[in-house]
């Protein structure tokens, strides 16, 4: 099993080769959890940031995520994404199902995200896929699940 493990990281170490975007700016829509508008902006060919605001239990979110990306090798326009962030909110307590469902007030967190990317070459539309785990830090404290979502962005 180790072996496996230790084989696996190598492999994932290796393929992680110079990203392969060629836009810079992308924005749409996000259907998911949290579902809202998104904003994706590279910084170079493979370090963005990613800005998100979102309707989440009968309030809002503003998640901001700094993200690397790598190219997957055998189609160039898709590629895998890691990166991590923070958040900031207003919940209020009857649309809360998690951790405290008496809580009304604003909410302040970290935030990780896993994905995929794909941008079109005949057009100027990105599709991406995620997962986004959140922690609340201040507010409604503690785990906040593993959200996803998938997004839709017209590539500037």
């Amino acid at each position: 099993m180790k072996k496996l493990i230790l084989m696996s990281l190598f492999v994932a170490v290796i393929s992680m080769t110079a990203g392969a975007q060629d836009y810079k700016t992308a924005a749409g829509l996000r259907a998911g959890l949290p579902y809202g508008l998104t904003v994706k902006h590279f910084l170079n060919q493979t370090n963005a940031v990613e800005g998100i605001l979102a309707s989440r239990w009968g309030g809002f979110v503003v998640t901001g995520l700094y993200e690397k990306e790598y190219w997957t090798g055998e189609y160039p326009r898709l590629n895998w994404f890691w990166g991590a962030g923070a958040h900031i909110g207003f919940w209020d307590a009857g649309y809360n199902p998690n951790i405290n469902a008496t809580y009304t007030g604003s909410v302040i967190g970290i935030d990780g995200i896993l994905g995929l990317e794909y941008t079109f070459d005949d057009v100027p539309l990105n599709l991406s896929l995620d997962i986004l785990p959140s922690v609340n830090l201040i507010g409604s404290t503690g785990w906040a699940g593993i959200n996803g979502a998938v997004s839709v962005r017209y590539v500037f």
